[in-house]
């Protein structure tokens, strides 16, 4: 019933997604270079899921929380990323009403349950470092499956605030986004009528949904950096500080354009930009993460390396 007064609304029955270029050549290169990004990002990101699976070690709360940024990674990225693919190399460039609904739906509920497992991630390295002793009892399992949940739970629900929002505003040509895929600054171009409101309603949304959950995460790491310089031995600190940095850096590569893209008013907006934006935090974010935590992570190397010559011991 939601969809048809959404559509009673609305003369436009599809979208058409211009994309990057028009230029065939361009759009080959672009699939090729993308491709690759999705394979790396389908097999990292799957690796990481598996490994801490399997590795009896790395069942604690920090990898059960990457593991999960993981799953969120690997469906964020296929929520668009296939069908960008698909259109980069056909004539069709085309999206129903329908479809972009459920596209933007699913694609703010994986971004918005990211913000909020960042936060849980960080407070499980601030329980770590601040209270070693109490770990096992502070971080227990129902409190990491609650942090999940309840994250999930915000990712649902305010990611279906932004879309009723989004889509119930007339929508009767043209039809064409200038954008890769249906997000909600380039969908509200198109409207037939006033966006202020739904400018002031992404601006409150944005601060609930990223500045509470970075300012959580900056609390808890001034309480982490405080109790690192009481560590009185140097190695001490590195090995403190190195189980943050992957932390920090990811947090920033997807918080930052995210931010900009969705607390700033849509007259600012341009499409170029728009679009390297979410390339940055939807493509290139979720390709990082497992190079990001590989390379600084001896756990998840060594499981890596238990891994392989499992596979050669059964051959």
């Amino acid at each position: 019933m939601q969809s048809r007064s959404w559509r009673n609304h609305s003369s436009v029955i599809e979208f058409i997604l211009l994309g990057f270029s028009r230029n065939p050549k361009t759009n080959w290169i672009l699939f090729f270079l993308f491709l690759f990004l999705y394979l790396f990002t389908v097999l990292g990101n799957g690796l990481i899921v598996t490994l801490i699976r399997v590795d009896a070690r790395l069942h604690t709360p920090m990898y059960f929380f990457l593991s999960i940024l993981s799953l969120l990674d690997l469906s964020y990225a296929t929520t668009t990323v296939p069908q960008m693919l698909i259109h980069l190399v056909s004539q069709k460039k085309t999206i129903s009403y329908i479809g972009c609904v459920v596209q933007m739906y699913v694609f703010l509920t994986l971004g918005i349950t990211e913000t909020w497992i960042f936060a849980a991630m960080a407070y499980d390295r601030y329980v770590a470092i601040c209270y070693p002793l109490h770990y096992g009892v502070k971080m227990s399992q129902t409190l990491c499956i609650l942090l999940v949940v309840s994250s999930a739970f915000c990712g649902l629900i305010c990611a279906l605030v932004y879309t009723v929002f989004a889509m119930n505003l007339p929508y009767c040509g043209p039809n064409e986004i200038n954008h890769f895929f249906c997000e909600i600054p380039a969908v509200l171009k198109l409207a037939c009528a006033d966006t202020s409101l739904n400018d002031q309603v992404d601006f409150i949304l944005g601060f609930i949904l990223l500045l509470i959950p970075l300012t959580l995460i900056l609390a808890s790491y001034v309480q982490i950096f405080m109790a690192i310089l009481k560590i009185r031995s140097t190695q001490g600190r590195i090995k403190a500080f190195s189980t943050c940095a992957s932390h920090i850096t990811v947090v920033t590569m997807f918080c930052i354009p995210c931010m900009v893209m969705y607390m700033r008013p849509g007259s600012e907006a341009s499409p170029e930009d728009d679009k390297k934006l979410a390339l940055f935090y939807n493509v290139i974010s979720a390709f990082l993460n497992p190079i990001i935590y590989s390379l600084r992570n001896k756990d998840v190397k060594r499981a890596f390396l238990k891994f392989i010559n499992m596979g050669e011991d059964t051959q």
